[in-house]
């Protein structure tokens, strides 16, 4: 009696990945197409990004000597390597760029521009988990900004402006604080497909 609840269970449960994977291939289509990319590209630039998450390159090490101790040992200093990911940071700035080569530029550094100000403010440094922001803050702004200044490239104002003001506001100008607070390494981007970068001109995108 209770064999075909259990099998449906266990259907349903195999069933998930592949409706999620659709349902985000569905999304990462339309946002390919208002970047101005065929829709072909989408599964390209999805594997690109989830591959992408597990690669950081480095860019500089940094070591922390706590204050007062001169004394301490080379090997007991924090060492901190700043990298940047590639899925979650490194793509999602060149797409960024990208739609500065298609015109709109002044739209596009304006709409960067405010969201770096509100990013930045928003922005709180939580120790141990790095930077933490309210996921629709960015994008909001993005948007507002690409209705009033990117007329019909909105889309592509609210999402360069968006991951570019992200970078800039939440990431590097508070990136000398959290050197000091963490150890290891701080990967700008670091959380891949689901990191704030990519959110933020993911979301701008779509609501644009």
């Amino acid at each position: 009696m209770i064999v075909f609840p259990v099998l449906l269970f266990l259907f349903l449960v195999l069933l998930l990945p592949l409706v999620i994977t659709g349902f985000t291939l569905d999304i990462v289509q339309v946002a390919v197409v208002k970047l101005g990319f065929a829709p072909q590209l989408a599964v390209l630039l999805l594997v690109a990004i989830v591959i992408g998450s597990a690669i950081n390159i480095p860019l500089y090490q940094r070591e922390i000597q706590p204050a007062g101790m001169p004394w301490l040992m080379e090997s007991a200093r924090r060492r901190t390597l700043v990298a940047l990911n590639v899925g979650g940071g490194l793509i999602p700035i060149i797409l960024a760029i990208y739609q500065l080569t298609r015109g709109h530029i002044l739209a596009i550094l304006t709409t960067t521009a405010i969201v770096t100000l509100i990013s930045y403010f928003s922005a709180e440094i939580v120790p141990g988990n790095g930077i933490r922001m309210n996921a629709m803050v960015a994008p909001l702004t993005a948007v507002i900004c690409a209705w009033l200044l990117g007329a019909d490239a909105a889309p592509q104002v609210a999402f360069a402006g968006g991951i570019l003001g992200t970078l800039i506001g939440a990431d590097l100008l508070h990136l000398r604080e959290v050197e000091h607070l963490a150890s290891g390494i701080l990967s700008i981007g670091g959380a891949g497909v689901f990191d704030g970068i990519a959110l933020c001109g993911l979301f701008a995108l779509l609501l644009a």
